[in-house]
């Protein structure tokens, strides 16, 4: 069962949400060839607790950094590395916090320099399947409609979408019902109301939707092709008047 929280709650997300925004904020400058994902890792977590916060992934299951990264064919829960950016690549940047024990929850991808217009376009039906999936959670929709959304754009234009990650509910504790799919058939599945807090964040790859979880750290998952993956997320609260976005400054 998805929890309707208060408005009082969804100020609470909202704070923490700003505050993963404004994170973004400071990151995406450094994100440059030659800069590591450590680099990133590090000045990400002193700004969270420069901040007041917490970093919600460090530590959380045993996960030891505080972002997570998705380099190229990485689909997601990367493990930031000393190695450096190259010209070309794109980066997803998945950050958490916590603020005064309320979870913010987002994701971006970004260049590394210069990218290739099939890549750029990419991150651009991406964020589009994101934004499309946010439209459609308003009350009175279902969560199929969402991942109909999503599914319907991406494999529209030529991609595929990454089946065994989700979105998922969020407030108190990091992941809580009702699970976000981005697939999915149109008017069926729960019914979206008012009060609900979960994050949508398609994970769109060039390739085949299949993946694959590297066995020596256990975390990232990766495209099953080697093809490009990309990934944007937001935390969004149901109000009466529709889906508002928390994760934005």
């Amino acid at each position: 069962m998805a929890q309707i929280h208060p408005p009082k709650a969804i100020e609470a997300m909202r704070k923490a949400g700003k505050l993963v925004a404004k994170c973004f904020a400071a990151l995406t400058p450094m994100v440059k060839p030659g800069v590591s994902t450590l680099e990133l890792d590090k000045a990400a977590e002193a700004f969270i607790i420069k901040n007041g916060a917490l970093p919600a992934y460090k530590g959380y299951n045993g996960f030891p950094n505080t972002i997570c990264v998705a380099v190229n064919s990485v689909i997601c829960h990367g493990i930031p590395n000393a190695a450096g950016l190259k010209e070309g690549d794109i980066i997803g940047l998945d950050i958490g916090v916590i603020v005064d024990g309320w979870y913010g929850d987002a994701c971006i991808t970004l260049p590394v320099g210069t990218i290739s217009a099939s890549t750029q376009r990419l991150l651009d039906v991406t964020a589009e399947c994101l934004r499309l999936g946010i439209a459609a959670a308003t009350p009175g929709n279902r969560l199929g409609d969402i991942g109909a959304a999503i599914q319907r754009h991406a494999e529209a234009e030529g991609f595929s979408v990454v089946r065994e990650y989700t979105g998922h509910g969020i407030g108190r504790v990091l992941h809580d019902d009702p699970t976000i799919k981005h697939i999915g058939q149109a008017g069926t599945g729960m019914v979206i109301k008012p009060g609900m807090i979960f994050t949508i964040e398609p994970m769109i790859n060039v390739g085949s939707y299949k993946t694959y979880l590297d066995r020596k750290d256990g975390w990232t998952v990766r495209t099953a092709d080697g093809s490009l993956s990309a990934q944007f997320e937001h935390t969004i609260a149901i109000r009466d008047s529709g889906p508002e976005i928390l994760t934005l400054i």
